[in-house]
């Protein structure tokens, strides 16, 4: 099989179109490329592969090559007279010649691989195959990433270095706390990217010699948890978790938790993770659970937590309190029915219902509107403005309820707005937060009308025991009947939903614990981000944490859950006096039950007294928000705390700035007196192909694994079926797998699937997710891998790369320009990195090693290994070596494990005693490697190549062609001169033939007759003679368009001048790139308008 060798994609894949480099050089090309290389001190470029010469005479073989001829000579011999066999054998009657092909086909087809299943390890280090086994000839990731893993972690290359003296390295640490996933099921594609751009920062750093740390974990959560573990109680045994009881439901949890913690484990190692698994850490460990308790203490000790009975966000579904922040709002144009978990029937919102209460002692009634009809059965007054003419008469007097016996007092309040609706308000002081600050501002009554579980309570009377919004229609139907109802309009709306249950959310009145949030613990917060302690990128970002925190509530912190931390508050029961569960006077804290007992005897004394723990358990983001100390050893004053903390980066999602980082700033000011990390940098989140964000119910969200490994369709299918969806949600989502992938997901591995993430990262909007460039990048791994592959096979046994990677001082111009471009690539990557701009950090590692490294430097180094002098060899391989090496190590953060087994094939440095590339040096910008005279030369040797394998595609031109190259500078045609040879070798095929020619025109030579042309820069330009070769008229009419579209080139670049200069920005290297554009442009234009020109005279000669 004929193969691309630039593209080094394994046979049978599928490379781009060939238009970068050319075939092998003919023996005549390279012995005057050699001869060039050894004349110049400048260095040359040396060109392709060796392609033979019938007439040259025979080379002497030795004794084992004429024994391999003699083994290939019987093997092919066997080979013919099998198929002679075959081809006697008369064909089956009815078979298709397309059946025949077919069969061939298959024939030909290699051997299938031997069953292979990625795995960790065991610990000890891996053994290199040969490429020549099955599993290693061609990039298969399953086979390159298996073992390494267990090898770093066991050797401990993970943990934090310190120095002789117990203190951090001289270059500083660098420390990251893992953002806890939760233990609530598999990872997704939204740990697969901040674990991919993490990484990369450790190991970068660990590279660059800093101490580093990576401290993993995962979060109880728990919310998200209880409610999985409890719908699968309930799916397989039909109990609820009061059924169970306290006890039992936790156990089953922690049952859930060890199983679904390992499988988050593996999958973070199975990526590549290169965490420090010694300090692992867990919310609800006993550790981590002594900095909650001493916060919760602290803060309350100090009066920033605090007991009262005020509105909270109430899931009926879950049963617990939430925070506004956990809490989606869906917005309604009109009437729109939705589904409300336990309703068979769709439910009506985005209406307002219009009634009337009757005052009392009168036949008048005054009319309201409300949203949720239901909620009328706990009004306790009616709310006019004080300047309304119309209720004037009516205030002080009272209205009367219809379905319960109530006065309604109407009082007056500012808040009210005359122009809306009818200008009364209904007042519901239990059940809506503007009622509850109008209630106490005029002493309303606060009566609750639900019961937990969303039925409508005691104070309802005849609706008691009625589910909420079936209470919603009977108390229509009410009101109907008493002749109060008056009518229903569209009405545009906010319904509030749970995100986890997507409930609608009941404003309830509790007695929680709250946390004070202004005057204290947010202005610190604020202070620190705003004195630049702590830099939020990106910018957007900051400008959100700044708005959020600056109209920041108070957070309610209890949750009615059992899974989670237990407040170490205690409610003081004394004897003959039942007391307030509200007042908080009644409860202590204490960091033990004796403790607390203490404190209670000493605040009641000659009391007789017991203490009842709250059952209720902390919201999970409070122990959330304690991760960066709380990870290290805090309370007590541990080497890890007093060592690497504040923590170095926050990498986190922009959806959670303030679910936790805001939370974990202001616990860190308050409890350590420091920062927590020096700063934020918030990714994009990972959204479907169709942008969506992705959901267990819509069937999108992606397991890293499945990506790593590949999966089929029908195995997709089967992962759905395990969860814990209902019957409608798997249908939607059975159906999006069919859409997304049709032929299931194809095997990347975790290389690629890092790289990819890591690319998409541009600090700018959402990404969609696309496994067509992930598996683009696997190609890329394959390429790397080839390349590597074939490098060695040139680095025989005696080889030995120089101490450090510098010149040799043999050097030819393409050794030169590679070893630039290395070093050039080198300070663009490690300045991105430490800039956090990640897509820019993988590009140019990407073009490095695809555009620069394969496929330039690689084809172009063959044969000068093969056929140069001694020394013009050894500098070649040093050259070869050190570009390797060092794009190795440069795309190891990005790339760990390829890079490990490609690196330990290579021969080491002398003194280099690096046991893993993960603990070697990153590659840094040595001056002394910069050329930028030989990149500009090399470059305009590799532009007029392209030029030429281009126009003569352009004009179908395979061979024999005939070139001429006007040159413009002395310098360009200097450098041509000397290259004549390699812009031979690189042109490829047009160049090949006995009559093919190539002849250097000077900047004042006439245009060669017979010619098309073509630009290549302001330095030099391409013409080819097409006489006797092309159709001129079309030839006219094709040029006559590009010319079109490079005179609107050069009008363009004009306005962008123009531009620049009116905004002063034409100095420096900006305004000298814009003004080569320009030249770029001009030179075009007119080379175009000569190629025109002799298309005319063609026609006449």
């Amino acid at each position: 099989m004929a193969l691309n060798a630039a593209s080094h994609n394994s046979a049978g894949v599928k490379t781009g179109p060939v238009s970068g480099q050319p075939p092998s050089a003919s023996q005549e090309t390279t012995a005057a490329l050699l001869g060039a290389s050894r004349d110049d001190p400048m260095g040359q470029h040396e060109g392709g592969q060796d392609r033979g010469d019938k007439e040259a005479p025979q080379k002497i073989k030795t004794e084992k090559e004429l024994e391999k001829e003699r083994k290939k000579a019987e093997k092919q011999k066997k080979f013919d007279e099998k198929k002679a066999k075959t081809t006697n054998t008369p064909a089956t009657p009815g078979t298709s010649k397309t059946k025949e092909k077919k069969a061939k086909q298959d024939t030909a087809k290699e051997e299938p691989l031997p069953d292979f299943e990625w795995y960790v390890g065991t610990g000890k280090k891996k053994e290199l195959r040969s490429f020549d086994d099955p599993l290693y000839k061609a990039y298969i990731p399953k086979a390159v990433e298996s073992e390494w893993y267990a090898w770093w972690e066991k050797s401990g290359f993970f943990e934090p270095e310190f120095g002789p003296d117990g203190k951090v390295k001289s270059k500083g640490y660098f420390v990251i706390v893992e953002p806890p996933p939760n233990v609530t099921g598999a990872l997704h594609m939204g740990h697969a990217l901040p674990n991919a751009l993490q990484d990369a920062m450790i190991r970068w750093n660990r590279m660059r010699g800093l101490t580093t740390l990576w401290l993993p974990g995962c979060d109880h959560a728990g919310i998200s948890t209880q409610a999985v573990v409890e719908k699968m109680i309930m799916r397989k045994e039909g109990k609820s978790r009061h059924d169970l009881g306290r006890t039992a439901l936790v156990e089953k949890i922690w049952e859930w938790k060890d199983t679904y913690h390992k499988n988050i484990n593996m999958a973070l190692k199975r990526m590549g993770g290169s965490f420090d698994w010694t300090r692992e850490a867990f919310t609800m460990n006993p550790t981590f659970s002594a900095a909650v308790t001493e916060t919760f203490c602290k803060l309350h000790e100090e009066g920033l937590i605090y007991r009262s009975n005020r509105l909270v966000n109430w899931c009926t579904a879950l049963n617990t309190t939430l925070s506004n922040l956990e809490v989606d709002s869906k917005m309604l144009e009109g009437r729109t029915l939705l589904d409300v978990p336990g309703y068979d029937k769709k439910i009506e919102f985005g209406v307002i219902t219009h009634f009337q209460y009757e005052i009392e002692g009168s036949h008048e009634k005054i009319e309201v509107a409300t949203t949720r009809p239901e909620t009328m059965l706990g009004d306790t007054g009616i709310a006019v403005n004080p300047k309304d003419e119309r209720y004037k008469h009516l205030i002080g007097k009272h209205a009367t309820h219809p379905f319960v016996r109530r006065r309604l007092p109407i009082i007056t309040d500012d808040y009210v707005d005359m122009e809306f609706g009818t200008g009364a308000v209904k007042m519901t002081p239990a059940h809506d937060p503007n009622d509850f600050e109008i209630g106490k501002r005029h002493g309303l009554d606060f009566i609750n009308i639900l019961n937990d579980d969303g039925t409508m309570n005691h104070n309802t009377g005849e609706f008691q025991g009625t589910r909420r919004f079936d209470a919603r229609y009977k108390v229509i139907a009410a009101l109907k009947e008493r002749g109060l109802y008056v009518k229903w309009e569209n009405n545009p709306m906010n319904v509030p939903l749970c995100q986890k249950s997507k409930d609608v959310i009941e404003p309830i009145m509790k007695p929680q614990w709250w946390m004070k949030m202004k005057g204290g613990l947010a202005d610190a917060a604020i202070d620190v981000v705003r004195d630049k302690k702590i830099l939020i990128k990106p910018e957007k970002s900051e400008k959100d944490y700044f708005r959020w925190m600056e109209n920041i509530n108070d957070w309610c912190l209890s949750r009615q859950l059992w899974w989670g931390h237990q407040p170490p508050a205690y409610f003081v029961n004394i004897e003959g006096d039942p007391g307030e569960d509200a007042d908080g006077e009644r409860w202590v804290t204490g960091r033990t039950q004796e403790a607390a007992e203490e404190k209670a005897r000493a605040k009641f004394p000659g009391k007789k007294i017991t203490l009842t723990r709250d059952p209720d358990v902390l919201d999970t983001w409070f122990s959330s928000g304690l991760w960066p100390f709380g990870t290290l050893g805090w309370p007590e004053k541990t080497t890890d705390f007093e060592k690497l903390y504040p923590t170095s980066v926050l990498e986190t999602g922009w959806d959670i700035l303030f679910f936790w980082v805001a939370r974990m700033i202001m616990f860190g000011v308050k409890m350590t007196g420091q920062v927590p990390f020096t700063e934020v940098y918030c990714h994009s989140l990972v959204r479907d192909s169709e942008g969506r964000k992705m959901s267990k119910s819509l069937g999108n969200v992606i397991d890293p694994l499945d990506v790593m490994g590949g999966i089929t369709l029908q195995a997709l299918h089967d992962k759905l079926k395990v969860g814990n969806l209902d019957p409608k949600e798997l249908a939607t989502a059975t159906k999006f797998q069919k859409t997304s992938f049709p032929d299931g997901i194809p095997e990347c591995g975790a290389d690629a699937l890092r790289f990819s993430l890591v690319n998409y990262t541009t600090g700018g909007g959402d990404i969609n997710f696309d496994i067509k460039q992930m598996h683009g990048y696997r190609k890329f791994c394959n390429k790397i891998y080839q390349a590597t592959k074939y490098v060695l096979g040139k680095l025989d046994a005696s080889f030995k790369p120089q101490e450090h990677p510098t010149k040799t001082g043999h050097e030819s111009l393409a050794e030169l320009w590679i070893l630039h471009k290395f070093n050039t690539a080198t300070a663009e990557v490690n300045a991105a990195l430490a800039a956090r701009e990640f897509s820019q950090a993988t590009r140019v590692t990407y073009e490095y090693w695809y555009n620069h490294l394969c496929d330039v430097y690689i084809e172009n180094s063959k044969s000068i290994i093969q056929d140069g002098t001694p020394a013009e060899q050894e500098s070649a391989k040093q050259t070869l070596y050190t570009a390797l090496e060092g794009g190795l190590t440069m795309i190891h953060p990005f790339m760990p494990f390829l890079t490990e087994e490609l690196w330990q094939r290579l021969p080491r440095r002398p003194n280099d005693t690096c046991p893993s590339i993960v603990k070697a040096a990153y590659p840094e910008h040595r001056p002394e490697l910069d050329d930028s005279a030989a990149e500009e030369a090399y470059e305009l040797i590799l532009a007029v190549s392209k030029s030429i394998r281009s126009i003569a595609a352009e004009y179908a031109i395979k061979e024999n062609a005939n070139v001429h190259i006007q040159l413009f500078t002395d310098s360009a045609h200097k450098t041509c001169t000397s290259q004549l040879p390699s812009i031979k070798s690189l042109s490829g095929k047009p160049m090949l033939g006995p009559e093919a020619s190539i002849s250097l025109l000077s900047s004042t030579a006439p245009k060669p007759a017979g010619c098309v042309a073509q630009a290549v820069n302001a330095d030099a330009a391409v013409y080819l003679v097409v006489k006797g070769r092309i159709d001129i008229d079309a030839e006219i009419q094709k040029a006559k368009t590009r010319l079109d579209k490079a005179s609107e080139g050069v009008s363009k670049q004009r306005k962008i001048i123009e531009g620049l200069e009116k905004a002063g920005k034409m100095d420096g290297e900006v305004g000298e790139a814009e003004r080569r554009r320009l030249e770029d442009a001009r030179k075009e234009v007119e080379v175009l308008e000569g190629s025109m020109g002799q298309f005319e005279r063609l026609k006449l000669e």
